[in-house]
């Protein structure tokens, strides 16, 4: 059955004329609807095809540009 429900939760990812969905939390990271591409400031690109992925904002994360959480330790 090709149009048969999916048990997987994650959401389709958006077609090249949508936009991504990108969720801003205060005092938390950016969340971005995946898959990404990250240009970082050196010019080096980093990706994930997770179907979300949280970017810091606060720099304390180990593993920049995904966010750790902490931000939590200070927050």
């Amino acid at each position: 059955m090709p149009n048969a429900p999916s048990d997987d939760p994650r959401p389709e990812p958006p077609r090249p004329d949508q936009p991504r969905r990108i969720t801003m939390r205060r005092r938390g990271p950016i969340l971005v609807d995946g898959p990404v591409e990250v240009e970082l400031e050196d010019g080096t690109t980093v990706s994930s095809d997770r179907f979300r992925v949280a970017l810091c904002t606060c720099r304390r994360s180990r593993r920049y540009p995904w966010c750790d959480t902490s931000h939590r330790d200070r927050a």
